[in-house]
């Protein structure tokens, strides 16, 4: 029999695999979504940032009641693995629906966009505030709680390299559709590209393989009000012929012309990924345990627990601060396609971008349980934020040609943000075992659905600021003419809201010295009233 305060190696990498799967969706979604919205699914930026802000006004709600809902589980499996189980397949399903594009008048997009993502979201509270709080019932010891939080948050930015780095290239793979294409040189610099569509596709991008020369409709009158761009979006139907004035390159051939369906590419890539999701989810399902357990003489009552969660500071602190650095993220990650696509006029270099931000995530990841032992989980925290939010606001200093200056300040920036959601789970299961040692109730579903709430409206507000800001500077029509947008929002806005949840944090009053005190209470009690049985 396993000592209590002990979880076994394979079952944290079992654990971990949970949230692989979960950031395959979630920033998966965080990153293209927004982009598959408006250049492929059609789209305004403020329509598409309304959706993604309006679905998450029913979060809050839905969290608490699945938090409530997952404490009141009873089955064999425990409290919260069940979930993970029922919720597995259904979650992948969901994250499909949000990529496919149904033959639908504007106002029917609209109405399947909303219904799509206000599903997965339902979907995603159902699945991960269960899969949470079943780190802060996997073992009772805050250290080992740490340990296995680093495991998660590896598994969580390893899942969310596997979609940001593959998902274009697999949109390349699946989106080719091999059109005839012929190039006939104008003039210096000027060239007349001729394609001849080999079948019908909706959304096809045209652009140079460099990303340099502006592409134009050689039909004067396709190009009234249009502006030159680099990028150049189209239906395409079989058999017709397309005609395009390419200019600002010295060599053009029908090899640097990229033609891709992006409608046939983003479905058909993000259906694998749904798929390795589920699969992932399963395992880990299969591979961990449940071992704490609420104090036997606590009685099930819903206006208690509330009355302790709204009485609960670290809680109300914490809720509030995830929320800020959970914006702080989502607008880095979905503002990432759109700054590679349209002010670095290379999509696929974001491929790499990302790739080097994963590896700086794990790296965040696995660092933060040596770093908080020396500096506590709260300095930690505020050191992380500060330092963060300063590299990234430099990003504003970068232009076009600095990439090595982008990379590096954004690999640094996001290895010290990894941090953030490490400590952010791991605290709201210290936090738990607080309102256990306070109020002698322990409702850890309850306290861990203000991750999810966190996550999830942080993710909306950061969707409706991207798009918002984009708007008011045309980026519809011209996503030249938002290249200041595009800037700002890769930089210092979303640096606000870190700057912002570090003051807070010096308002979280669990230390270090405070959570050792009560960690050695709460054992002491559940050894001798027996609370702390395992679950076989």
């Amino acid at each position: 029999m396993l000592e209590i305060n002990k979880v076994p190696l394979k079952e944290k990498i079992g654990y971990a695999l949970g949230d692989g799967a979960a950031n395959i969706a979630w920033r998966g979604v965080a990153t293209f979504l927004f982009i598959f919205y408006t250049d492929v699914f059609g789209l305004n930026p403020a329509t598409a940032g309304l959706v993604l802000l309006t679905a998450r006004f029913s979060d809050g709600i839905s969290d608490i009641l699945m938090g409530i809902i997952g404490d009141k589980t009873k089955s064999k499996y425990g409290k919260f693995r069940p979930w993970i189980l029922w919720t597995a397949i259904p979650l992948g399903l969901t994250l499909a629906l949000l990529f496919t594009t149904p033959n639908f008048g504007e106002t029917g997009k609209i109405i399947y966009a909303y219904i799509s993502y206000i599903l997965f979201t339902l979907i995603y509270t159902a699945n991960n505030i269960p899969y949470g709080a079943l780190m802060g019932v996997m073992t009772g010891n805050d250290k080992e709680r740490t340990s296995i939080g680093s495991f998660r948050m590896t598994g969580a930015f390893a899942g969310g390299m596997l979609v940001q780095v593959l998902l274009l290239f697999l949109v390349a793979y699946f989106g080719n559709v091999e059109p005839k294409i012929n190039v006939s040189n104008i003039s210096e610099g000027k060239f007349k590209v001729e394609v001849i569509a080999s079948r019908d596709a909706e959304s096809v991008g045209i652009k140079t393989e460099d990303g340099l020369a502006t592409i134009a409709w050689a039909d004067a009158a396709k190009n009234i009000d249009t502006p030159l761009e680099k990028r150049l979006n189209f239906n395409m139907v079989n058999g017709e012929k397309y005609s395009f004035i390419v200019e600002g390159e010295k060599e053009i051939s029908d090899a640097k012309i990229s033609i891709i369906d992006q409608k046939k590419g983003y479905s058909n890539s993000m259906y694998i990924m749904s798929a390795i999701l589920a699969l992932l989810m399963l395992a880990t399902f299969a591979s961990t345990k449940e071992r704490v357990l609420p104090p036997k003489t606590q009685k099930s009552n819903l206006l208690e627990d509330f009355k302790n969660l709204l009485t609960n500071k670290p809680w109300l602190v914490l809720i509030i601060i995830g929320l800020l650095f959970n914006i702080y993220n989502a607008i880095k990650q979905g503002i990432v396609i759109i700054y590679f696509t349209h002010y670095l006029n290379d999509a696929l270099l974001s491929a790499t971008y990302l790739f080097g931000l994963g590896i700086a995530s794990i790296a965040g990841a696995l660092i933060t349980a040596p770093l908080s032992k020396k500096l506590g989980k709260r300095n930690l925290f505020i050191y992380a934020l500060i330092f963060s939010g300063i590299m990234n606001a430099l990003l504003i200093l970068c232009d076009q040609s600095d990439i090595s200056g982008i990379f590096t300040l954004g690999i640094i920036s996001e290895f010290s943000a990894a941090i953030f959601p490490t400590l952010f789970f791991v605290m709201l299961g210290d936090i738990a075992d607080y309102s256990e040692w306070k109020d002698g109730r322990r409702a850890t579903g309850l306290i861990y659905s203000a991750g999810s709430f966190a996550t999830k409206f942080g993710g909306g507000i950061a969707g409706a600021l991207i798009g918002f800001v984009l708007a008011a500077y045309n980026y519809e029509s011209s996503p030249q003419e938002a290249f200041p947008a595009i800037k700002m929002l890769m930089s210092w806005i979303p640096s606000i809201m870190t700057f912002a949840a570090a003051a807070l944090m010096f308002l979280y009053p669990l230390t270090s010295k405070k959570m050792s005190e009560i960690s050695t209470e709460l054992q002491s009690r559940r050894t001798s009233e027996g609370d702390a049985e395992l679950l076989q």
